[in-house]
């Protein structure tokens, strides 16, 4: 996610889930299917550890984009 964008609504927020949704998948889920049907068990292990890791990245940093306008003793909690 190298872009920034303004999510003023619940609709940004959409569109922005599903591009993200697609470019992980694009990128991730090919890796963890090719794994599946080439790797071993080992390299299914870590496809589908760097799929989450992607998830989860994304998650944080909408987070992080949230706690952006909050006081810092707000959000330590």
């Amino acid at each position: 996610m190298e872009d920034t964008i303004q999510i003023g609504n619940r609709g940004d927020f959409g569109l922005w889930a599903i591009e993200v949704a697609k470019q992980i998948v694009g990128e991730q889920g090919f890796e963890l299917a090719k794994a599946a049907r080439d790797g071993t068990e080992d390299d299914v292990r870590v496809a589908g550890n760097a799929l989450g890791q992607a998830i989860t990245n994304a998650l944080l940093e909408v987070y992080d984009g949230l706690l952006a306008d909050v006081p810092e003793e707000q959000h330590q909690g």
